[in-house]
């Protein structure tokens, strides 16, 4: 499940994603709810929200709740009871994002992080998994080396442009392991995008 994590408080931000990401979740990090909101907009889905807030009365709950969110919880909380909140929604909200993505001969299950074609299967870690998943969401569009950059690894990551172009390498492998007509195409002075071979 893909989750996106509106916090102006960077370093919980980053704490928070590290902690989804341990817990084989796939996630976005914004730093205001503007463009939170926009991000949910675009995607045309019925996005189940948990609220992290300082405020924890009663009054401020029920507030939170109206307003439109489907859980509430108090900072600060524990690690566990977090994930075992997000895991409950991902749960109640089901229908949200396919399990299963299909593109060509190839599928990628979205729980097990795999990549199947016929009999053959192959397991992708949590960077590969977020890369394939984002061009099999999306086959046939063009990914800059900048946009996969900021949208896998954040603007506040400290690893180099390169790192892309080695993920790429890593999943493009895993794509010939299994003996699939598809592959993420170089296109040259415009990105990468995933297309059926010729």
């Amino acid at each position: 499940m893909r989750v996106l994590i509106a916090e102006d408080e960077v370093e919980l931000a980053k704490a928070l994603k590290f902690l989804l990401e341990k817990n084989k979740f796939t996630v976005d990090m914004v730093h205001d709810g503007a463009e939170a909101l926009a991000r949910i907009r675009k995607s045309g889905a019925a996005v189940p929200v948990l609220m992290l807030t300082a405020k924890a009365e009663i009054e401020d709950r029920v507030a939170g709740l109206e307003a439109g969110a489907d859980d509430y919880l108090p900072k600060p909380f524990a690690s566990r009871e977090f994930i075992a909140r997000v895991k409950a929604l991902s749960r109640r909200n089901g229908g949200y994002s396919e399990t299963i993505l299909s593109f060509g001969d190839v599928e990628l299950d979205c729980n097990r992080y795999t990549l199947g074609c016929g009999s053959l299967s192959v397991r992708l870690n949590n960077k590969e998994f977020q890369l394939a998943e984002l061009f099999f969401r999306h086959p046939h569009y063009v990914f800059s080396t900048n946009h996969l950059m900021d949208r896998i690894w954040g603007q506040d990551s400290e690893a180099g442009i390169d790192v892309v172009w080695t993920y790429i390498g890593f999943v493009r492998r895993k794509l010939r392991e299994i003996a699939c007509s598809v592959e993420i195409r170089t296109v040259r002075g415009a990105g990468y995008s995933l297309e059926e071979s010729v």
